[in-house]
């Protein structure tokens, strides 16, 4: 009993240290990647997400508004794409997992501030008022989140100016030639918030 609070409390200091939280996600329900709910179109461009990689010691979160799901390779995937100056890719780069969270609308200023602060220079999380949570995976998500999907890199390359069938987007979107990396995850978990 004795080695059970040692270990409960070393996990309670561990996770205050950090700011982040192993409790189990009981608001939360795991449903099947085919069964995600809403139009992704306008999650991704009108409603943004954050990408997020790292473990429990040290992550970073970035907010995104370019992403997909789909099938390929017989898998469940999600795309989504970090630039290399970026804090957030550092972490992507490093971890095989990554996940990204969906949010309601009333949480539109703390993905401005993810979308907008380095987490080099500041704790961002921490500004924005969200609530790290380490997924039994060991994944990094949020507590305000309503939706997390949960992805294993299976994919990685940077888009190059070659590659571009036309000249009119690198040119706009890229003056700098600063491509962003896509990463092409599988789908292992999609986790749901309950009404």
């Amino acid at each position: 009993m004795k080695k059970i609070l040692v270990c409960a409390a070393a996990l309670l200091f561990a996770a205050c240290q950090n700011k982040t939280t192993t409790e189990p996600m009981k608001i939360f329900t795991e449903i099947d990647s085919k069964e995600i709910p809403g139009n992704f179109v306008q999650a991704m461009s009108h409603d943004w997400m954050l990408i997020t990689a790292g473990t429990q010691e040290k992550f970073n979160t970035m907010t995104a508004s370019w992403g997909a799901l789909g099938h390929l390779w017989n898998k469940p995937v999600a795309f989504c794409f970090v630039r290399p100056q970026r804090y957030t890719f550092e972490f992507t780069e490093a971890q095989d997992c990554f996940t990204l969270c969906f949010f309601d609308e009333q949480y539109r200023e703390a993905l401005q501030i993810c979308g907008t602060l380095s987490g080099r220079d500041v704790n961002k999380v921490e500004k924005a008022g969200l609530t790290p949570r380490i997924l039994e995976s060991g994944n990094v998500a949020f507590e305000e989140a309503r939706l997390i999907i949960e992805c294993r890199k299976i994919y990685a390359d940077f888009f190059g100016l070659e590659k571009f069938t036309t000249y009119e987007i690198p040119s706009r979107i890229y003056p700098s030639s600063d491509f962003h990396k896509m990463y092409i995850g599988e789908i292992l978990h999609v986790w749901e918030k309950q009404p």
